[in-house]
């Protein structure tokens, strides 16, 4: 059970009112920064050169910040603290991005200089920070990126929440200040809004996805769904853990969960969200996310350490419960969407499915098992087939997989990229295109690559007992194309390849593989790609 101090309240609350109203940072906007406010005990300033604040802030502290940039060859590189008395609680805190080259930087240079600023007032024990904004024109979501930054910081871990309540919270309250004199009082208000939604998304991705395998088992991440999205919630939950149905409904899921199934507290789940805003819908966004909470690797086990940070192969899951959950705080309209969190641990055990087994996926596609460590195509190829057949019936849809899915992502891009690809159809409406751009504006960053005919011929197998091989055995970082194949392989297993370009009924299909972006021990997930999906199908209906 969740801890039950969570629920204790003079009221008969909700868990998601209570729960995102106590941990969550409250955010307020600050309207002046000549004077020193009571309410804050620290000035964090985010800017790209000295001369964007003369006009918003003190004229001691221009005075004293061009002083000493004087005397510090490395002052528009580096952080500077100083004592102040005309800013909040004396504490001035000048982190600034840097020249941008504009050739090869990006947004995240203001990612970088809020956090650094923010982690910089936190040590200083600083409980109410101002966080002044002052972008670039030339990066229209700097603000946005520099407030989501920030709250980033003042996350705290579900399990220090539950076990250290006196830790539940790094701050009061945060203040910020957008030093640009363009937007309106009411557009800031919004962004804020926008942007402390999106963090409860975020803090709902990173507790599902960064939580050890035994508190956050298959169980427990339905409990924890459950209780989010409640009766008062805007988002309907289905949860299906009866074994008899996956194997009649979900068999290449059942086959993952043989080894976990007869385990109580590690039993699957798959987890159904969905959302109907007010209005005629004339969007359908539709996501599975992979959600292994642990993977040994199954028979093909995990060696040489290799089972380290395993526990976050839940983060495509995890993302998609967050996603849900901005969804419930903004309820944009005329916008639908459907998710399946795809819930399992790959055990190794005598009830373990095996290499050369044959399965036979939802759309009857017949497959042999080419390696047990390649199991999160598996737990996703039926689900998904499952939304592309409620996809047929919805207006404008568009599905994507998100999963934690290859080493071989990794090794192609590194650990700061999302890998988008997209099917037929969705190249052709330039899904992953629109997506690259919009990650790129508010510093969520994806690198596109293409499935092409090789990866379907990889797939195919030369048996005669079946049609497509679920992997080679050999790891995806040391296969050509170790990250375009599987994506192959999830429209062949799902039943998508038939609704291609040249079919009557066409379906915008994108795989983004996670494993690079979303994060790693000992750090916290990045809850990526959330902020690009918000960007991406919800800012222009709320903001």
């Amino acid at each position: 059970m969740i801890s039950q101090r969570l629920f204790l309240h003079s009221q008969r609350l909700s868990y998601s009112s209570m729960f995102y109203r106590r941990f969550l940072t409250d955010v307020n906007l600050v309207k002046n920064l000549s004077a020193p406010s009571k309410d804050y005990d620290a000035l964090v300033i985010v800017a790209t050169e000295l001369d964007q604040i003369k006009e918003y802030v003190h004229n001691s502290v221009t005075k004293d910040l061009q002083t000493f940039s004087q005397l510090n060859k490395k002052f528009n590189k580096e952080l500077t603290l100083m004592i102040n008395d005309n800013v909040p609680g004396k504490r001035l805190i000048y982190s600034p991005t840097g020249k941008i080259n504009r050739d090869y930087d990006d947004v995240r240079r203001f990612t970088d200089a809020a956090s650094a600023g923010m982690k910089k007032a936190l040590s200083l024990g600083a409980k109410a920070p101002l966080i002044a904004s002052f972008g670039a024109k030339q990066y229209q979501q700097a603000h946005l990126v520099s407030l989501l930054s920030a709250l980033d910081t003042t996350y705290v871990p579900l399990q220090i929440r539950e076990d250290k309540p006196e830790k539940k919270t790094k701050v009061e309250r945060l203040g910020f200040f957008i030093g640009q004199t363009s937007l309106d009082n009411n557009y800031n208000e919004k962004l804020i809004n926008y942007a402390r939604a999106i963090e409860m998304g975020r803090v709902v991705a990173r507790d599902i996805g960064g939580t050890d395998p035994e508190r956050m088992a298959p169980p427990r991440v339905a409990e924890y769904v459950e209780n989010l999205f409640n009766k008062s919630s805007d988002v309907k939950i289905n949860i299906i853990k009866d074994k008899n149905e996956f194997e009649k409904n979900y068999p290449l899921f059942a086959a993952v969960n043989r080894a976990a199934n007869n385990i109580d507290r590690h039993q699957g789940q798959l987890i159904f969200l969905e959302y109907q805003g007010q209005g005629e819908i004339n969007s359908t966004l539709l996501l599975v996310g992979k959600g292994v909470t642990y993977d040994t690797g199954g028979l093909d086990i995990k060696t040489g350490g290799g089972m380290t940070g395993m526990s976050y192969d839940k983060c495509g899951a995890a993302n998609v419960a967050g996603f849900f959950k901005i969804l419930s705080e903004l309820k944009p309209k005329q916008f639908k969407a459907i998710g399946v969190m795809a819930v399992t641990r790959n055990n190794c055990g005598e009830e373990s499915y095996a290499t050369d087994e044959i399965l036979k996926s939802r759309a009857g596609v017949r497959i042999r098992v080419g390696n047990t460590d390649a199991e999160g195509r598996l737990v996703m190829a039926d689900p998904l087939c499952y939304i592309k057949e409620l996809a047929l019936k919805e207006i404008n849809p568009q599905l994507f997989t998100i999963a934690t899915l290859t080493g071989h992502a990794v090794r192609s891009y590194g650990e700061s990229y999302t890998v988008v690809m997209d099917n037929g159809p969705a190249r052709e409406n330039r899904a992953a295109q629109k997506l690259q751009v919009i990650g790129e504006e508010i510093g969520d960053p994806f690198e596109i690559s293409t499935i092409r005919r090789e990866d379907f011929d990889f797939i195919n197998d030369k048996s005669e007992v079946t049609d497509i091989l679920q992997c080679n055995r050999r790891p995806s970082n040391a296969t050509d194309r170790g990250h375009q194949y599987p994506a192959a392989f999830l429209a062949r297993a799902s039943g998508l390849d038939k609704h291609g370009r040249d079919s009557e009924k066409p379906l915008s299909y994108t795989h983004l593989d996670i494993a690079g972006s979303a994060g790693k021990l000992p750090n916290m997930p990045t809850a990526r790609p959330i902020p690009a999906l918000c960007q991406m199908f919800i800012a222009d209906r709320v903001l």
